[in-house]
């Protein structure tokens, strides 16, 4: 099995994050920064805040989801604002998104928000609500199972350290994955984590036995040349001694996003 965790910056690399989906080919994709406006028109919108103006892709998910037409979409919102395409304004979605290919069976799931609430009436200040998403899966071709879940973690202006709105968050992210999890098989855990390598974040997942495999290799920067500023860590992938690590990747090229691809591939 395939695993892909990226954080798709709201498809500003469009076209390069369109083939690199399609010749990756994961069996499972954890996007997260996905938008969706189903009742607008395909292309580019514009995203405003506090005086800056981003290019987002307003039906990300559908588009993803086309260049994945052998896998089942689910889309997770934790919030609904304002795009702009001209003059005109569109009402978009933001959120999670995970395909799964359609060989494997989803046999359990657990969908919820691990800071603040769903927000319905505009993006709203920071930090943001943010939700994470587990799902339980049936190999039909291994007679095997396996857990998935991804985060996408809050942003703070004051920087990645840890607050307690984060631990508060690592909790609520256990508590979900202890919904779906049985505890006798493999369970990966990845996302922007939005924290530093020392943060009390691990230490909550390790009461799940995970660890991690970014820091576990020595690695040091899951950012690409898109991103300028100082802090090259957001992105981890965690894994319980069940699972059976293939090959695990941070993938620097090509770049997608402002955020590496983590490419795992289990046993």
């Amino acid at each position: 099995m395939r695993i892909i965790s990226l954080n798709a910056w709201g498809g500003r690399l469009h076209e390069a994050l369109i083939a690199y989906v399609r010749q990756a080919d994961p069996d499972v994709l954890c996007l997260q920064e996905v938008l969706r406006a189903p009742c607008a028109a395909p292309g580019w919108s514009i995203y405003r805040d506090a005086g800056m103006e981003l290019p987002q892709r307003a039906n990300l998910f559908e588009e993803i989801s086309a260049a994945l037409p052998g896998h089942d979409g689910f889309f997770c919102p934790t919030s609904r604002g304002e795009l702009f395409d001209g003059d005109t304004t569109i009402a978009a979605e933001f959120g999670l998104a995970t395909f799964v290919r359609k060989s494997y069976s989803v046999i359990a799931q657990g969908l919820d928000f691990v800071h603040g609430q769903h927000a319905c009436d505009g993006w709203g200040q920071h930090p943001r609500p943010r939700n994470a998403h587990c799902i339980r899966l049936f190999s039909h071709r291994h007679a095997s199972t396996v857990t998935i879940a991804h985060m996408h973690g809050l942003r703070d202006p004051a920087g990645k350290g840890d607050t307690p709105a984060r631990e508060e968050q690592a909790s609520a992210l256990v508590g979900l994955v202890e919904r779906v999890w049985p505890r006798d098989e493999g369970l990966v855990v990845c996302g922007d984590f939005n924290v530093l390598p020392d943060s009390a974040t691990f230490e909550i997942l390790a009461r799940l036995g995970l660890s991690d495999l970014v820091t576990a290799n020595g690695l040091v920067d899951t950012r690409t040349s898109y991103y300028l500023k100082e802090g090259r860590f957001a992105d981890y992938m965690l894994v319980t001694p069940e699972v059976k690590v293939a090959r695990f990747e941070v993938v620097e090229a090509p770049e997608v996003s402002d955020h590496r691809a983590l490419l795992l591939d289990i046993m």
